[in-house]
C-alpha cells in the first residue's frame, strides 16, 4: 500500500509541476514521508510533507494535487511562524480558510472534509481569525505539526496541532507505519511518532527559507507565463515588507512631533548673538495630529479602546496635541474633542454606531476650519466611498478588513 500512495503521490506532484509551475516549485521543496497512525491524512513541520498511505490511496489525483499544494502554502506564506498570541486551533482553521478558496480558484479539486468558504476568499489568515466563533468545532483537513496544542492561548515559540488523540478516519489504521519513500526528494524513516515543534529560532529561520523558495518559484512560473493574477498578488503581498501599524503610527506622530535645531543666525537684537560662530538651538514642535473614528458600527468598541490605548502609549513620549473625530454618515455633532500634549486622551463618549459610512465629512469639516493638520489618522473599515482628491496634508488609513485605498497610506490593522 505505501509503494502504491509513493507512486501516486510522484505523479500528482509531476502533473503540477506541468500544470501549475509555480505551486509544483513548492511541493519540491518538501520532502514526502509516509507517517504513521499520527497523521490523519497530511501534514508538515515546514521541513517535510507527511502523508497517511491509507488516506493517500483513496483520494484521486486531482485531490492530491490539492493535498500537496495546500501544504507548500502553509510553508510558503509561513504560517506556521505567524500565529503569535492567538490560540493554536483558531489560527489552525484560520489558515486554512485562506489557503483553500484560493487553491480552488486555480482549479484544483479539494478532497472532502476540506475547509472552505467564499466569506473569506481573498482574506489572510489575520484578517480571518477574528471572524472565526471560538465555540466552531471544524477540524482541518490536515495536521499541522509545527506547533504543540497547549489547550490555551499560544506564545511566539508557537505550537502545535499534534492532535494525538484524534482518532483516525476510516481507513487509517494503528499499524501504518513509516515506509520509505520514493516520491521524497530525502525519504527517511523519522514518521513514526510526530516531529518535535519548531523553536522560536527554526521558525525565523526557515520562514526566511520560504520566502526565498517563493520568490523563485514565482520568477520561475512568470516566465513560463503560467502565473495567475490571484497568485501574483499573493506573492506580491507575502514578500512586502510588513510592517505593524504601531510601528507606522509611531513614525507618523515622530515626524510631526520632534524637537529639532535650527541653524539660523541668531538676532543681534536680542543679544543672542556671540560673535561669528552659529551655534544649534533646539527648538521643539508640538505635532498637530487629526484622528477620525469610524463609529458606523462596523468597528467594535473593543477595537476603538485599543486604538486609543496604543495612541496614549505612543502620544506618553511625543508632544503631540490630537484633535479627536467620530464619524458614521455624518460627524458627530459634539465632535471635535481636543486633547493636548499633556492630557491623557480618552474617548469622550460611547458610540452607538449605525447608519452608514462616510469618509467626506471629515475632510470637509478640516477644510472649512482652515485647519493644517500634520497628519489625519483615519481609523476605519474602508467600506465607503472616498473623496476624490487627496488633501494637502498625509493622510493615514488604518483599515480594520481588505478594503483598498485610492490615496494615503494603508496600513493594515488585523
Amino acid at each position: 500500500m505505501s509503494e502504491s500512495a509513493a507512486g501516486k503521490l510522484a505523479a500528482a506532484r509531476t502533473k503540477l509541476i506541468l500544470d501549475k509551475p509555480f505551486l509544483g516549485a513548492l511541493v519540491l521543496r518538501l520532502p514526502l514521508v509516509a507517517a504513521g497512525a499520527w497523521c490523519r491524512s497530511t501534514g508538515t513541520d515546514a521541513k517535510k510533507l507527511y502523508y497517511n498511505p491509507r488516506w493517500i490511496d483513496s483520494l484521486s489525483t486531482a485531490e492530491l494535487q490539492f493535498a500537496l499544494a495546500h501544504e507548500a502554502l502553509h510553508c510558503a506564506l509561513g504560517h506556521f511562524a505567524r500565529r503569535g498570541h492567538r490560540v493554536q486551533r483558531k489560527w489552525d482553521l484560520a489558515c486554512d480558510f485562506a489557503i483553500n478558496p484560493l487553491l480552488i480558484d486555480e482549479g484544483l479539486t479539494p478532497p472532502a472534509g476540506s475547509q472552505v468558504l467564499s466569506l473569506y476568499r481573498g482574506m489572510a489568515a489575520e484578517e480571518i481569525y477574528p471572524c472565526l466563533d471560538d465555540s466552531l468545532d471544524n477540524e482541518t483537513l490536515d495536521d499541522h505539526v509545527w506547533d504543540e496544542d497547549q489547550g490555551s492561548e499560544g506564545d511566539q515559540g508557537g505550537d502545535a496541532n499534534q492532535d494525538c488523540g484524534t482518532p483516525p478516519p476510516p481507513g487509517v489504521g494503528a499499524g501504518d507505519t513509516p515506509q520509505e519513500s520514493p516520491a521524497g526528494n530525502a525519504a527517511d524513516q523519522s514518521g513514526e511518532a510526530p516531529p518535535p515543534p519548531l523553536s522560536a529560532r527554526e521558525k525565523d529561520q526557515l520562514r526566511q527559507q520560504w520566502q526565498r523558495h517563493l520568490a523563485g518559484a514565482a520568477q520561475r512560473a512568470r516566465e513560463a507565463g503560467k502565473l495567475s493574477g490571484n497568485l501574483a498578488r499573493l506573492v506580491e503581498s507575502a514578500l512586502a515588507p510588513q510592517v505593524s501599524w504601531r510601528a507606522a503610527l509611531a513614525q507618523y506622530l515622530s515626524q510631526a512631533a520632534r524637537d529639532d535645531y535650527s541653524w539660523l543666525r541668531p538676532s543681534r537684537r536680542t543679544g543672542e548673538s556671540s560673535g561669528d560662530v552659529i551655534w544649534p538651538s533646539l527648538r521643539s514642535h508640538a505635532g498637530d495630529i487629526f484622528v477620525a473614528l469610524d463609529t458606523s458600527g462596523s468597528i467594535a468598541a473593543a477595537d476603538l479602546a485599543q486604538f486609543v490605548g496604543e495612541l496614549n502609549a505612543i502620544k506618553g513620549t511625543l508632544p503631540v496635541r490630537i484633535t479627536l473625530l467620530a464619524c458614521d454618515a455624518a460627524l458627530a455633532p459634539d465632535a471635535p474633542w481636543v486633547c493636548e500634549p499633556w492630557q491623557e486622551l480618552r474617548l469622550p463618549r460611547q458610540f452607538e454606531g449605525g447608519g452608514g459610512t462616510a469618509f467626506a465629512p471629515v475632510f470637509e469639516w478640516i477644510a472649512r476650519e482652515a485647519a493644517h493638520p500634520d497628519a489625519l489618522v483615519y481609523f476605519t473599515d474602508g467600506e465607503a466611498e472616498f473623496p476624490k482628491l487627496a488633501p494637502h496634508y498625509p493622510v493615514l488609513w488604518l483599515i480594520k478588513g481588505k478594503a483598498p485605498v485610492p490615496w494615503g497610506r494603508r496600513i493594515q490593522l488585523n
